[in-house]
């Protein structure tokens, strides 16, 4: 049986002759070990409870008339999310590959094994991450059924296919990003950059929300209604980071803790750089921005936590946030409406990430050669998501809509799509005058 990592034995030992750090044990494990297993569990379920950071995160940065709302989207792509990878996404991205582009078998998985299922159980939660970024960057405007069907594309289709040619496959086969060296340990471009360009794909076709631009394009900044939110959101998701990179090992050994550290201190370095920027573009140091920065500098180190020094990581974050508001910037410029600078913390963080694994190597540094495979696999991740999402958006837009009434729009999603309202003591003119 094969895992994630399997492929990087080889790899690494031909392209990085020099490289330090201890191979991951699942290149050459098989998740049969029970503390493995049992180390592998607990790491799924924090990256399952990052979900709920993504949710206080996302909620705490819109408006408390749709703070209901962008709860359910974000249990949505858990939910509908982790059904549409159990029966399809997890063939296409794990089982017996095609020539290097899709997997062929294991749709609707047994996994009557505890390695298949422990596997199934730690990718089925990546593959509801790489949904729910979206879900910040359209908040407040998109319909509940719309957002659905495109999060069943992503987890089914999107997702799985770019992970088919990184990581793939568990069975047999491989993908032909990952014949070639590609380096994305845990997933800046496979898991962020993805959901990143699904996000960009789905602000595009959704336009921004109303009075977000004035006429001439002046950006009008919208403020969450619950900033403490947002912090507890950014710890929350930070804690889980530490199951999503330290558990892409697939085993409980020494491992785990450089990967842990350099998690943390690019993590550090994010919220650090993210100030630096805020200073010396002479914006307000904003509580809000800080801890994109930070997430933005996890982002960063996401594809080469297991093969950088910690300098290097530090490094990775500091340039991540950085990215993290130089980017929220040019999208504003761009009038491109993301509520809370996905595309920026984990499209273009996720580029940088990937691009970083490359350059900072380990005992393998600034090789001309790999850094040219990494950007292979940073443009195929663009061309393959962006398009896709795209057209999932545009026809869902088509054929059953995805933007919310005005009215409604104007009234908050909340009621109107859910028939609730998240603070009833302080909302009740929202309850009254009907639904339309």
């Amino acid at each position: 049986m094969r895992t994630k990592n399997a492929h990087r034995l080889p790899t690494l030992a031909l392209l990085a002759p020099g490289f330090l750090l201890a191979t991951p044990a699942s290149a050459q494990g098989t998740l049969e070990a029970p503390a493995d297993i049992a180390w592998v569990v607990v790491a799924a379920a924090l990256v399952f409870f990052m979900q709920a950071g993504f949710a206080l995160l996302e909620g705490g940065q819109s408006r408390a008339k749709n703070s209901v709302n962008v709860i359910m989207k974000n249990y949505a792509d858990l939910c509908f999310g982790v059904l549409a990878y159990w029966s399809v996404g997890f063939g296409l991205m794990f089982g017996a590959s095609v020539a290097g582009w899709f997997g062929a078998s294991h749709f609707f998985p047994e996994l009557d094994t505890g390695p298949d299922a422990t596997f199934f159980f730690f990718q089925a939660m990546f593959a509801a991450t790489a949904a729910t970024i979206v879900s910040g960057a359209v908040a407040e405007r998109m319909r509940y059924s719309g957002y659905v069907l495109a999060s069943l594309v992503i987890t089914g289709l999107i997702y799985p296919v770019f992970g088919a040619w990184a990581w793939g496959s568990f069975y047999s086969g491989e993908g032909w990003l990952r014949q070639m060296g590609f380096v994305d340990f845990a997933g800046s471009t496979v898991v962020h950059s993805i959901g990143g360009w699904c996000a960009l794909a789905g602000i595009m076709v959704l336009g921004p929300r109303l009075g977000r631009f004035s006429a001439s394009g002046v950006a009008r900044p919208i403020p969450g209604h619950n900033l403490p939110l947002i912090a507890l959101g950014g710890f929350i998701l930070w804690l889980g980071w530490f199951g999503f990179n330290g558990g892409s090992t697939l085993a409980a050994n020494g491992d785990v803790g450089i990967i842990s550290v350099n998690t943390h201190l690019a993590g550090c370095a994010g919220f650090v750089g993210a100030q630096l920027a805020q200073r010396i573009l002479r914006q307000p140091l904003l509580m809000t921005t800080s801890v994109n920065g930070s997430i933005a500098g996890l982002v960063s180190i996401t594809a080469g936590c297991a093969t950088m020094s910690p300098g290097f990581a530090l490094l990775s974050g500091v340039v991540g946030g950085v990215l993290s508001v130089v980017g929220v910037n040019l999208l504003e410029r761009l009038r491109l409406d993301d509520v809370v600078g996905a595309v920026s913390v984990h499209g273009i963080c996720g580029v940088w990430g990937t691009l970083a694994a490359g350059l900072f190597y380990r005992g393998d540094l600034f090789d001309p050669v790999r850094v040219g495979i990494q950007l292979v696999g940073i443009s195929a991740a663009f061309l393959w998501a962006f398009p896709v999402a795209w057209l999932t958006y545009w026809l869902l837009s088509r054929i059953v809509g995805i933007r919310a009434p005005t009215l409604h729009e104007q009234r908050g999603l909340d009621f109107t799509e859910h028939y609730e309202i998240g603070y009833p003591e302080f909302q009740k003119d929202l309850t009254h005058g009907g639904k339309n």
